[in-house]
C-alpha cells in the first residue's frame, strides 16, 4: 500500500470542469455512512484514494477518483433511498459487528441494491423507529442535534417513575459530566411514559434512569419527527413518502409535530 497521503490537494486535476469535494461528502453520498461516521472512518485510515491511505478530513476528491473503504470500492449513488425500520431488539445498528451480532442493516440488504446506513443509533437492546438512507445530507439534517428534530420514546419500567425525576431531567441534569435535558413528557401508567427529545445524546435514556435507579423493561423509538411507527411490524419497513422527506428538508430547525401524546406533563384523568 502506498503510504499515507495528509494533504487536502490530493485529486487536483489540470483542467478538471468538476469541482472536488471533501472525502467525508464523497462517502455520504456514496452511501456508505453519515458524515459524522466517515470523518471517523477516514480518521482510522481505513480509507485510501487513488491506492494512497487518507487521515486527514480536508482531503478532496473527483467523481473518477478510486475511493475506497476497507478495500471495497465506493461510487457515487444516483437513487436516493429514504426508509423507516421497525428495528427489533437484539439488532446492532452498525456496518459491522466483531462479535457477529444481528446487524439491523440486514433486514433491508435482500431489498435494496443500494449501500444504506442508520440515521443515528437504537442501541443493541432497544427497538422501534429508526431511518435507513444513502443521503448523506438526508441524515445530517435528521441526525444533527441543531436542527431540534424531536424524537419519541415509550419507557416501560420496573416500578413507578416519580414525577420528580421526571421534572428534574425535563430542568435539565448533569449525570459524569453530560448535559441531559427532556423536552416533554406523559404518563401512560406509573410504569410507562412517553417521552420526547430533541438533543438526544448516546444511550441518554438508560444512562439518566440508571441515575435513579430506575430499571427498564422496555425502550422503544415511536416516532421522528412526523413520521410514526404506526403500521410497521417489528422487523419490517415501510418508503419515507416524498411528504416525509421534504419535510425533514424544509423543518431544519422546526423540531417536529407536537403529538397529542406527549404533553409535557402527567394528563389529568
Amino acid at each position: 500500500m502506498k503510504p499515507i497521503a495528509r494533504g487536502s490537494n490530493l485529486t487536483k486535476r489540470e483542467g478538471s470542469a468538476v469541482e472536488p469535494i471533501r472525502l467525508q461528502l464523497y462517502m455520504a453520498r456514496a452511501g456508505v455512512a453519515s458524515r459524522r461516521e466517515s470523518e471517523r472512518l477516514i480518521e482510522t485510515g481505513v480509507v485510501t484514494v487513488n491506492g494512497s491511505t487518507v487521515t486527514q478530513l480536508g482531503t478532496k476528491v473527483l467523481p473518477g477518483d478510486d475511493v475506497r473503504v476497507e478495500g471495497r470500492r465506493i461510487s457515487l449513488e444516483s437513487r436516493k433511498v429514504y426508509v423507516a425500520l421497525n428495528k427489533p431488539r437484539r439488532y446492532l445498528c452498525s456496518a459491522r459487528d466483531p462479535e457477529g451480532r444481528p446487524l439491523a442493516g440486514s433486514l433491508l440488504e435482500p431489498h435494496f441494491d443500494e449501500r444504506l446506513f442508520s440515521v443515528g443509533r437504537l442501541d443493541f437492546l432497544s427497538s422501534g423507529l429508526i431511518f435507513y438512507t444513502n443521503d448523506g445530507e438526508f441524515a445530517r439534517l435528521v441526525g444533527h442535534p441543531s436542527h431540534r428534530v424531536e424524537k419519541e420514546y415509550r419507557v416501560d419500567t420496573q416500578q413507578p417513575v416519580p414525577e420528580d425525576v421526571l421534572r428534574r431531567y425535563q430542568a435539565g441534569m448533569r449525570i459524569d459530566g453530560e448535559w441531559y435535558r427532556l423536552e416533554r413528557y406523559r404518563y401512560r401508567t406509573p410504569r410507562s411514559v412517553d417521552l420526547v427529545l430533541t438533543e438526544g445524546r448516546n444511550r441518554e435514556i438508560r444512562k439518566v434512569f440508571a441515575h435513579w435507579r430506575i430499571g427498564l423493561r422496555r425502550l422503544h423509538r415511536v416516532r421522528i419527527g412526523i413520521v410514526s411507527l404506526r403500521d410497521i411490524p417489528s422487523g419490517q419497513y415501510r418508503p419515507l413518502s416524498q411528504r416525509e422527506i421534504d419535510w425533514f428538508r424544509t423543518n431544519k430547525a422546526g423540531g417536529g409535530a407536537k403529538p397529542r401524546e406527549s404533553s409535557g406533563r402527567r394528563e389529568k384523568s
